[in-house]
């Protein structure tokens, strides 16, 4: 019964949304650092992978310059316009990767079952060996908060990579 899992499992893409409150700072640099070490990995075919944000207010705009430019300079090209989380992506995404505490919160309040419930994380609960437990949000901080955003996602992309053992 396993093999057939496996083998049913092998043409299923990994669905994974990743969530911030603007969907204009850190959930697009997760979106963009992720896909780029899927890419590095030859696993891109292998997954579908989105973000959005808890709120409304930049619904169509692209991420923001800085971060835009700070992600650039990784050879990282950020692209995606900004969405706000449905009810309706718990039913499409396999996981739900949040940057903080608040965005956890009302993640969760959009839940109604448990299964749902489950698929909500924390990106920081992937990254090996940290005390961290959000990733800070840049937006009114200066450049080296972009930085240090990228840096972080990239350890949160790998320690979640590795945990989806693929």
């Amino acid at each position: 019964m396993l093999k057939k899992y496996h083998k049913k499992r092998d043409n299923v893409k990994v669905k994974v949304l990743f969530v911030c409150l603007g969907n204009i700072c850190r959930s697009p640099a997760a979106e963009g650092v992720f896909l780029d070490l899927l890419e590095k990995k030859n696993l891109l075919s292998s997954f579908e992978i989105d973000s959005a944000g808890t709120g409304d207010w930049h619904i169509g705009d692209l991420p923001d310059k800085r971060m835009r430019e700070a992600a650039l300079e990784r050879g990282i090209e950020l692209t995606s316009k900004s969405r706000q989380i449905q009810k309706q992506d718990f039913a499409r995404f396999d996981h739900i990767i949040v940057m903080d505490d608040s965005n956890f919160e009302n993640v969760m309040k959009l839940t109604e079952k448990a299964d749902e419930q489950s698929k909500v994380k924390k990106f920081t609960d992937y990254q090996p060996n940290s005390k961290r437990t959000i990733v800070p949000d840049p937006y009114f901080g200066g450049k080296e908060g972009f930085y240090e955003v990228l840096d972080l996602v990239e350890e949160c992309s790998k320690g979640f990579l590795n945990a989806l053992k693929l």
